[in-house]
């Protein structure tokens, strides 16, 4: 395991969207023409997907499917047995494989040899089928004694526990607003332990290529950033104008980790000689709409090489915030903004602590060399830490003894405490965070202490973005729209207020309501525009996102970031890469940030 230098925003479980566990609606494929008189009266006919459409752990449509062709007078072995081997075929083959199962009775065999000769051929044989997912304990009981003895009772369970995995990635992949089929056709492709990185790639090369894209995704080999190269001489398009050919698996698997630079300055910094960066964007990712994206840093390993594969192979800007504030804060940022002409907020923050805190001088010990805080977390350090400090402070010699140093000053980067008072260091407080992130002061205030490091320790630093932002200050001065995904508490349009720029109308995707209240105030207060805000990322699909277009325009702007809890490298326990619970979101900001472009380019 990688262990990486320290640049959490907090190991606490911070909710920014939620798949629900609410019922889900199950669609199936109806059956084709032709189907026999017992097809025609299953409304249960299995299509891409007959998944278990509650959360409650009760068997499903599958159990129930399975059920109804049991009551039809057939066995329950042979049911299994004939769905397994018809795949995605449809409810016509499937009954035609019942009646030929049913007919051979006693002689039915179940090895492979028989299992290829009577299932229906297709391209891509495979058992990778959405068929059965979950079977109530009572259900699995009374199965395990009916089943004939030509059934391999592992075969069976196999087979479900495969389709129960398959289903939850296609459950996944709706809910991120691809379509059920392309989902489960995806997942035929690529293999059912492929990742959702993976899988998403593969349905957008396959809209934009036609089905014909089925490689090995992992045949491919690593030669450098941005390019791959393989055996295979044919090249498939992918979405964005390259070779899907060239490309490897997306989760990361294959990846060095991306090399982050030292100092982490970003293409240039406001105090610098402005040097010349020499970027060139593909056709497709030149704005308007322009986008911006901030993830943390120190990601898992092939997290960076996989974003920016997605958003069109864009070199990631990384930005350490303490050359902004006084506080460390190192992040990436993948945008197609320009980079000429930019400039800083004014008045420069303070970039060091005794500049931003003064009055921390006189009690500032000799043998503490810090002048910046560590990153900012989401929680802070225990009463109990505080106390044990000033004990072993007040118990030492001055200066303390090279041991006791080493333990203060440990629990102090760690914990970001400052000199407060003699042998006693405090935590920062919420107003003081609020300084130091860019935010103006009682920004979060009315909701609790908890929720306010919380909801800090998850937002953008505001100068570092504004820096970046700045440049559209020129391009709008009519003021602009911008899509907010996953807002936070709004440090994107507090970076726009500061440069001076109207929004005319900001679209504001975010499920924390404590973070949406906070947003809300501080809208009302200063702005003269129309905020829209949308708890539910999932609902925000393309038709709606069309609807929104036509209402005010078009975006100039879709800019978002991902919560730092999943995708930093510092949160080993937890942490899921771009599979993980908090970071599919950036997989909606890529689906979102690709309707823009596909509907304002058609409007």
């Amino acid at each position: 395991m990688v262990h990486w230098v320290s640049d959490s925003d907090g190991s606490d479980n911070f909710e920014w969207d939620s798949d629900g566990n609410g019922e889900q609606t199950v669609s199936f494929n109806a059956a084709g023409a032709g189907s026999s008189a017992l097809a025609a009266t299953n409304t249960d006919a299995p299509g891409p997907s007959t998944r278990v459409a509650n959360g409650n752990g009760k068997a499903g449509r599958s159990a129930s499917l399975v059920q109804k062709y049991v009551d039809m007078g057939f066995s329950e072995e042979i049911v299994l047995k004939a769905m397994k081997d018809n795949g995605d075929n449809g409810a016509d083959s499937l009954v035609e494989l019942l009646l030929t199962y049913q007919e051979l009775g006693n002689d039915l065999k179940v090895d492979n040899d028989f299992a290829s000769s009577c299932a229906p051929k297709t391209a891509d044989d495979s058992d990778d089928d959405d068929t059965l997912e979950i079977w109530d304990d009572e259900d699995a009981g009374g199965r395990s004694t009916r089943v004939a003895n030509s059934v391999d009772d592992s075969d069976d369970e196999d087979f479900l526990h495969e389709m129960s995995r398959k289903d939850e990635k296609v459950d996944s992949l709706v809910k991120m607003g691809f379509p059920e089929d392309e989902a489960a056709l995806a997942i035929t492709r690529c293999g059912p332990d492929a990742s959702i990185s993976v899988l998403v790639d593969s349905i957008y090369a396959s809209q934009t290529a036609g089905d014909g894209y089925c490689g090995n995704l992992s045949d491919y080999e690593d030669n450098s950033y941005g390019g791959r190269s393989t055996g295979n001489k044919k090249k498939r398009k992918r979405y964005g104008g390259q070779a899907q050919g060239s490309r490897g698996p997306l989760d990361g698997s294959c990846d060095e980790p991306m090399p982050l630079p030292h100092p982490m300055v970003g293409f240039n910094l406001p105090d610098q000689w402005s040097r010349r960066v020499d970027r060139s964007l593909p056709a497709q990712a030149i704005g308007p709409p322009y986008f911006y994206y901030e993830n943390v840093a120190l990601a898992p390993k092939g997290v960076w090489t996989t974003i920016s594969r997605f958003l069109y192979d864009i070199q990631p800007e990384f930005v350490d915030s303490k050359y902004f504030c006084a506080a460390a804060r190192k992040r990436g940022y993948i945008h197609n903004l320009p980079l000429e002409n930019r400039s800083p907020l004014l008045p420069i923050p303070p970039k060091t602590i005794s500049e931003a805190f003064p009055r921390t001088k006189r009690w500032w010990p000799s043998w503490d060399p810090r002048r910046q805080f560590n990153c900012l977390q989401t929680c802070v350090s225990s009463a109990k830490l505080l106390e044990r400090i000033r004990v072993a402070l007040t118990n030492s010699s001055d200066p303390p003894p090279p041991r006791v140093q080493k333990y203060v000053l440990e629990e102090c980067r760690k914990w970001n405490l400052a000199w407060v008072g003699l042998n006693k260091v405090a935590p920062l407080e919420p107003d003081e965070m609020e300084f130091l992130l860019g935010f103006p002061k009682d920004h979060t205030r009315g909701i609790s202490r908890t929720e306010r490091y919380r909801s800090l320790g998850n937002s953008f630093q505001v100068d570092t973005v504004a820096y970046h932002l700045s440049v559209l200050k020129d391009l709008f001065p009519q003021g602009m729209n911008v899509l907010s995904l996953f807002s936070g508490i709004g440090g994107a349009e507090v970076a726009l207020h500061r440069l001076g720029i109207q929004m005319n109308t900001v679209i504001s995707v975010e499920k924390s309501e404590v973070n949406r209240t906070i947003l809300k105030s501080w809208w009302d207060q200063t702005q003269t525009g129309t905020l829209i805000e949308i708890t539910d990322v999932q609902t925000l699909s393309s038709e709606r996102i069309e609807a929104y277009i036509r209402r005010i325009g078009g975006f100039d702007l879709v800019i978002g970031g991902s919560p730092c809890n999943n995708l930093t490298g510092s949160n080993r326990h937890h942490r899921d890469g771009l599979e993980g619970e908090h970071s599919a979101l950036f997989h909606h900001y890529f689906r979102i940030l690709h309707a823009v472009k596909s509907i304002m380019e058609r409007l």
